[in-house]
């Protein structure tokens, strides 16, 4: 079964117009047990900061969901993204969120952030990372791209 690694945007957007039907799709599929989500601890505690509306979405999979945890390993994979300037400093958690992906060795990861994540470029260059640190090759999406359903 395909383990899905999800960040906030993912989440978010299922109460987003221009994002919802895609990420609502997805989260069904949660449900439906066809995909596994992979959420971090540094997911959860962004939504535990997101409106009640959005940690509601993360509740409806609660019985689904996969945890990991941000780690020395992780973080210093994510260091390395930084290291390298595929982005700065304050997108440490986009980093972050790549790196436990990564070591997490998920299926895919999926985002809505197409400047920091979701990017041809930067996704070579992660990958870059990964393979000189000794780790596989991450697959990043939108999740208009993973859901099993035509819209």
């Amino acid at each position: 079964m395909l383990r899905v690694y999800i960040d906030t945007s993912v989440i978010g957007g299922c109460l987003d117009e221009e994002f919802s039907p895609w990420s609502n799709i997805l989260f069904e599929e949660f449900r439906a047990g066809l995909k596994i989500p992979v959420v971090s601890d540094i997911t959860m505690q962004e939504i535990e900061m997101a409106p009640l509306e959005v940690q509601k979405v993360v509740e409806s999979v609660s019985d689904k969901l996969e945890s990991v945890l941000l780690d020395r390993e992780a973080a210093v994979l994510a260091k390395a993204y930084l290291d390298e300037k595929i982005i700065t400093d304050k997108y440490l958690l986009d980093a972050q969120h790549i790196a436990l992906a990564s070591i997490e060795k998920v299926d895919v990861l999926v985002s809505w952030n197409f400047k920091h994540i979701v990017n041809l470029n930067r996704i070579r260059l992660y990958n870059s990372v990964n393979l000189k640190k000794g780790y596989a090759l991450i697959d990043i999406r939108s999740p208009r791209e993973v859901i099993n359903e035509e819209i």
